[in-house]
């Protein structure tokens, strides 16, 4: 890990998750949380002063360092594990938690479907998958730029990408949604567009989709 992304990436991705804008979004995300809780990326530790009491344990589970170091430091509401580890290879046995939560974490995550399908394995059989993602958006011009910027983007935001299709990869991935709200949240159209849902594990997996962009006219950047 070279030195921007063992000691730069860490102070970024805590800056802009700390956005005001998003505290309403993470307290109605965490308030649908109980049991035992796995929270893929858990960052920085910014969800776990947030969990209530119907949550008795939650495993934060990240695979940077740095992120870990602030997050073990915060001040958590519930009784809290800190994992390193990969989202892509979950070191919990199958049907173990009750409900996994992702908050802006499926964006940046190499291999997201073996992700999600390893969260589903990890599931109980009538647990649930909580999520609120920002992704690609439902309007046509925002999504040319966000998939011509994103190998850019990638590179200088810690592997964030901007043009994943969040509900179709939870699907996909063997769960079947149970209720989804999309929204723009304040800024820049290409980052905002915000998938929050809830999903319940099943027995089927699809291929994942396709997020190469169609070839199109250099369109002028969105407001």
């Amino acid at each position: 890990m070279g030195f921007y992304a063992r000691w730069i990436v860490p102070h970024l991705v805590n800056l802009a998750m700390r956005n005001s804008d998003l505290l309403p979004y993470r307290k109605r995300l965490l308030s649908r949380a109980e049991g035992r809780v796995l929270e893929i990326g858990v960052g920085s530790g910014l969800n776990l002063p947030l969990y209530t009491d119907r949550v008795t344990e939650v495993v934060g589970l990240d695979p940077h360092p740095g992120l870990l170091e602030m997050a073990a430091a915060k001040n958590a509401s519930v009784p809290t594990e800190i994992l390193e580890g990969s989202a892509e290879s979950i070191p919990l046995e199958d049907n173990s938690v009750d409900t996994v939560v992702t908050a802006w974490t499926l964006c940046s995550i190499p291999d997201v479907t073996a992700a999600l399908v390893e969260a589903r394995r990890v599931l109980k059989p009538n647990g649930r998958f909580l999520f609120v993602e920002h992704g690609l958006a439902d309007t046509e011009s925002v999504r040319r730029w966000q998939h011509r910027l994103t190998p850019a983007w990638k590179r200088i935001s810690g592997g964030c990408h901007l043009d994943r299709p969040i509900s179709e990869l939870v699907e996909n991935a063997g769960f079947r949604i149970t209720g989804l709200e999309t929204s723009y949240i304040p800024g820049p159209k290409l980052m905002t567009f915000t998938y929050e849902g809830a999903a319940s594990p099943t027995d089927k997996v699809r291929p994942a989709p396709s997020t190469i962009a169609p070839r199109a006219p250099r369109p002028r950047p969105p407001g």
